[in-house]
């Protein structure tokens, strides 16, 4: 069976791509801030990552085997400025350099990062505002890293999961979690190696940077 990492499980899109990689039959590691799996009912091997802390990162790195998908999906809205862009911009590559240079992704592995369309810099001429500015810099920094991870045998792309019924998305999304997890499961299986370094949607169109 296929082994996927998803990065921030605990609700919303993260347990929403566990339980769809699950219903495929994949074997999910997934990440929770405090170790606890995001249901009692979801078989899978949880790991403690605060995302922030190195020291668990490290730990993660250490414990986990080789994987065939990593999903970065932990996120943050709500907080300070200098926590969003922590969470948001600084911590997904930091988590996914760690797992690459390690290689901890076997040959041929896909790597997504969600980010979001508020983070496209295209004609906008008003601020993007803290979170928007996160996701920018995600991006931003991703298209930096996206060739040297290439080199390391990852196709890698980062993705705009829609407007989702969750917690951060609101009850006036028009999305369901599970219809934007399995929107993004299916780009991920047909991802190829002209695909990396690319920003997707979660119905698979190319978005604007």
């Amino acid at each position: 069976m296929p082994d996927v990492l998803v990065v921030g499980a605990s609700r919303g899109i993260g347990l929403g791509l566990v339980d769809v990689h699950l219903s495929h039959g994949w074997t999910v590691h997934a990440t929770t801030r405090d170790g606890v799996p995001p249901r009692d009912d979801v078989a899978v091997i949880t790991h403690t990552l605060d995302v922030r802390d190195t020291d668990q990162l490290g730990d993660l790195v250490d414990q986990i085997g080789e994987l065939d998908r990593i999903i970065h999906n932990a996120g943050v809205m709500r907080v300070s400025r200098g926590e969003i862009m922590e969470v948001n911009a600084i911590a997904p590559i930091r988590t996914v350099d760690a797992l690459l240079s390690t290689h901890r992704l076997r040959p041929g592995g896909t790597v997504a990062l969600i980010t979001s369309q508020l983070g496209a810099r295209r004609g906008r001429s008003a601020g993007l505002g803290a979170y928007g500015e996160s996701k920018a810099a995600l991006n931003d920094e991703f298209r930096r890293q996206a060739p040297e991870w290439a080199t390391l045998g990852a196709v890698s792309v980062v993705i705009h999961p829609g407007w989702v019924r969750t917690d951060m998305g609101g009850h006036g999304a028009p999305l369901s979690v599970s219809e934007s997890a399995s929107g993004i499961k299916r780009v991920m299986d047909g991802l190829v190696p002209e695909d990396n370094g690319k920003f997707l949607t979660w119905d698979g169109r190319i978005h604007p940077w």
